[in-house]
């Protein structure tokens, strides 16, 4: 059998496997979504009234202001 000869020096070599090692593929951007998702952290002034009622019912005050303005908005389709 006849050995196999490599061509280029063994300093082309390993520059060679260094880069196919380190470089990373280019990914393409995700694409933002239609609509946005999550949250947004606002100051809002409110009725102290309008607080207390939503706080009455304990934790998730926040989340039940929020059902509200949608309801109000027309966002929700119930």
């Amino acid at each position: 059998m006849k050995p196999t000869r490599r061509t280029g020096s063994a300093f082309e070599r390993a520059e060679a496997a260094f880069k196919s090692a380190t470089t990373r593929p280019v990914e393409a951007a995700p694409k933002p979504s239609a609509v946005p998702e999550g949250k947004e952290m606002v100051s809002l002034r409110l009725d102290r009234a309008v607080l207390e009622h939503f706080q009455e019912d304990g934790p998730g005050w926040q989340d039940r202001i929020n059902a509200a303005l949608r309801k109000g908005a027309g966002l929700d389709k119930e």
